[in-house]
């Protein structure tokens, strides 16, 4: 061999693995939404996917995964267990990386994934039936220390369970039974299943006018409910907010992340997504690699005060 191709295969193969990134995505993505259809994340995640799919002519999907009540974890060991490659995408809560790593399940043992980035903060509330003997929460309270209530929530390790019964262990009460659920939503409450529930506005807005709203676990009131307090307002100590973001595995290159971040970041401030945020009172953003780590640190301080509350 000549030294002329000698160095031509060598130019060629050092540009191999530049090429190789560049010509991400050139294969079918999928987001993974480890939740049933319908509710917030599985929306905005179709928009981004529906983006993705528009800007780079690459087929791209969400695949729902929902945890049979268990909460998100097996849809994010799917994405633990994929390629760091960037064709898999985790769309997740924020329990997949905040929690998943602690509770003795091993593909997501010591926090597989980093954020490509957080878009969304739920309009997350504590709901009841419309002829509940309660409107407040103070209410609820005093009827749960005489009375059994039992509560639907998403799962037992959930964030947003964990601080509702963190919230009734601050205001003196318990309820009598708890619940998971893959959805809970109208049918939920109108069944008589349970009688408070821990979920999304969006899941309930079909039959809002019909329910009581006790408190919302937002940052801020949320605008299509400006009489419902937040917990913060009825108990400082347990102000807290819930989000979802879009994570990959640590190993994946930059290359693919800042191409996720790119369509998302554009849908994200479409006119479309402030329709959402302006019909659902969801908080809808973007954070990227450095503000998603602050904004998960400053959670993990929130969820030990929450964990002190439940005497662990």
């Amino acid at each position: 061999m000549n030294k002329f191709v000698q160095i031509s295969l060598a130019a060629l193969v050092s540009a191999l693995p530049f090429a190789a990134a560049a010509e991400y995505p050139e294969k079918p993505v999928e987001f993974i939404v480890p939740w049933p259809p319908g509710d917030l994340e599985d929306i905005l995640t179709r928009m981004i996917a529906d983006g993705l799919q528009k800007k780079y002519d690459v087929p791209a999907a969400v695949v729902n995964k929902p945890g049979g009540g268990g909460g998100p974890f097996p849809g994010a060991v799917e994405v633990a267990l994929a390629p760091a490659d960037g064709y898999t995408i985790g769309s997740f809560v924020i329990d997949v990386p905040m929690v998943g790593p602690y509770i003795g399940i091993p593909p997501l043992e010591g926090n597989p994934f980093e954020p490509v980035g957080i878009f969304l903060s739920y309009p997350f509330v504590l709901a009841a039936s419309g002829d509940a003997p309660y409107s407040t929460m103070e209410e609820l309270a005093a009827y749960a220390r005489e009375n059994d209530v039992t509560l639907g929530h998403f799962g037992d390790v959930t964030s947003p369970a964990r601080h509702t019964l963190a919230m009734a262990k601050a205001l003196d009460f318990s309820y009598s039974a708890d619940t998971a659920f893959d959805a809970l939503d109208c049918n939920t409450l109108a069944s008589g299943d349970v009688d408070v529930i821990n979920t999304t506005l969006q899941l309930i807005r079909p039959c809002l006018d019909e329910l009581k709203i006790l408190m919302s676990v937002t940052n801020a009131r949320i605008p299509l409910l400006p009489e419902v307090p937040t917990a913060a307002e009825i108990y400082p100590e347990l102000g807290f907010s819930t989000w979802n973001g879009l994570f990959v595995h640590e190993d994946t290159p930059q290359e693919v992340r800042d191409v996720i971040a790119g369509v998302a970041q554009e849908v994200l401030a479409s006119d479309a997504a402030k329709k959402v945020a302006e019909d659902t009172g969801a908080e809808i953003y973007w954070l990227g690699f450095d503000a998603s780590n602050e904004q998960m640190e400053k959670d993990a301080a929130t969820m030990q005060r929450i964990a002190d509350f439940l005497g662990e």
